[in-house]
């Protein structure tokens, strides 16, 4: 039987892996600076302290607004790393949120599911236009979710224009056999009902993007995601788990071009 711990442990497998979280917080914390008042910090969509979100405002009016859910295994991150990665859009002309939520133990997974709802909903009440929706690895999982019938009403459906599972966790049932299980607390009935892959294909242009150096389990996930729903499917060679996001920086790369336009 596979080792599941190894199997999805991505730091391990990658150069410097250790690295990586402090310069994310510095480089948020210097992006966050510079954009001085066009940065509208901790505004809260929900009742609990991390039920809060930053909203980057570009120069002039937004063309569209580009939610972006961080992951880290539904276990620990928060908004305040991933600062930096709203510049492609920002450049764009669209405006960029970072919601952060409740994390495991302390929530179950669905409960976080319905977090990120909450806080679709929060910001389509507070902008017009269209809204894109890009998560990385567990925001991989958060941001399909809303695709689910019934997450989000009707009128913010149709408000979608594009959503980006980046180096998704698409079917949970092989995280309960990891360690991480004694966070989560799943069972195969929840791990069934949170699994984006049993899903329909949903009525939203989706592309399902990974790194073609990541551990074999997510070329998995990405895969069995874009075959469920018949979704663009994109591999880019020579990325890993840490720096496949590293293009939501780049105004001029095709992740930006493809959440930022409109249909």
């Amino acid at each position: 039987m596979p080792d599941m711990d190894d199997a999805y442990a991505n730091g391990a497998y990658i150069d410097g892996a250790a690295a990586y979280p402090p310069r994310w917080a510095e480089e948020a914390e210097a992006f966050r600076q510079a954009l001085g008042p066009r940065a509208r910090l901790g505004l809260s969509y929900g009742p609990s302290e991390r039920m809060a979100l930053d909203h980057f405002l570009p120069e002039g009016e937004a063309k569209g607004t580009l939610i972006f859910v961080h992951g880290g295994y539904w276990l620990k991150f928060d908004r305040s790393y991933w600062s930096h990665l709203a510049a492609g859009a920002l450049a764009q002309g669209w405006s960029v949120t970072m919601p952060s939520y409740d994390l495991c133990p302390d929530v179950r997974i669905a409960g976080i599911t319905q977090q990120i709802a909450q806080a679709v909903m929060a910001v389509a009440d507070g902008s017009m236009g269209p809204i894109s929706l890009a998560g990385h690895s567990a925001g991989g999982h958060l941001v399909s979710r809303m695709l689910a019938p019934g997450m989000l009403p009707a009128s913010v459906m149709a408000r979608l224009t594009h959503v980006m599972p980046i180096s998704p966790v698409s079917d949970l049932e092989p995280l309960l056999q990891t360690v991480m299980n004694a966070e989560f607390g799943m069972d195969t009935v929840m791990a069934q009902a949170e699994s984006p892959v049993h899903q329909p294909k949903p009525p939203v242009p989706v592309t399902v993007w990974v790194g073609g150096e990541e551990r074999p389990v997510f070329l998995d996930q990405a895969r069995w995601l874009a075959k469920a729903w018949d979704a663009d499917h994109v591999i880019t060679e020579g990325e890993h788990h840490f720096n496949v996001i590293d293009a939501l920086a780049d105004p001029d790369s095709d992740m930006i071009r493809r959440l930022t336009t409109a249909n």
